[in-house]
């Protein structure tokens, strides 16, 4: 008696396909197509953009089934993929207007320079690289939680999610790593 893909758990098709066999892979994106792209397009608003990052989330399944844990749901796991495909998509779209806002050179002669001067320009590169060279002497577990909540933008839950920890470890973990941060800043 042969296997019947469609009778499989969404774990066993992950295995599955893990183990060469293209079509549970193939299973697995039918079975979970529809709601993926539904979270995509309502994170997007564009429907042909979010074909694009519905497609690049699955890619991007494939490529990290390897490290899909079968005992986590898989769906759970897809969304979370889902999610930072669409976050990505946000960012690179951010840069995207950047540009296409800036006025033409021919344009650019009329527009008042606003740049800021050297001196400040030095101290605020100056201020970030002693920001940065200050996290990364933090400690893994308070440096991790840094990273992903004030800077990623993480929520508690995702980063708690992320770092197998529970949401109370994270937002200690967080108060300490601002009061360390703060302390190693305020000494000159």
């Amino acid at each position: 008696m042969s296997l019947k893909l469609s009778d499989c758990s969404d774990s066993d098709l992950a295995a599955l396909a893990v183990a060469g066999r293209q079509a549970a892979f193939g299973e697995l994106v039918r079975r979970h197509q529809a709601w993926v792209f539904r979270i995509v397009r309502n994170h997007i608003g564009d429907i042909e953009e979010a074909l694009d990052v519905t497609q690049g989330s699955f890619v991007a399944a494939f490529e990290a089934l390897e490290q899909y844990d079968g005992d986590r749901m898989f769906r759970a796991w897809l969304a979370r993929i889902a999610i930072n495909k669409c976050n990505d998509w946000h960012r690179r779209r951010a840069v995207r207007r950047i540009f296409t806002g800036a006025l033409p050179l021919r344009e650019a002669s009329d527009v008042v320079d606003e740049t800021p001067s050297a001196d400040r320009v030095m101290t605020a590169e100056r201020d970030l690289a002693r920001t940065i060279a200050a996290i990364a002497k933090l400690p893994s577990r308070l440096k991790e939680v840094l990273i992903l909540r004030a800077i990623e933008g993480y929520s508690e839950a995702e980063t708690a999610e992320i770092l197998g920890v529970g949401q109370k470890a994270i937002e200690t973990r967080l108060y300490r790593a601002r009061a360390r941060l703060t302390e190693v800043l305020g000494k000159k």
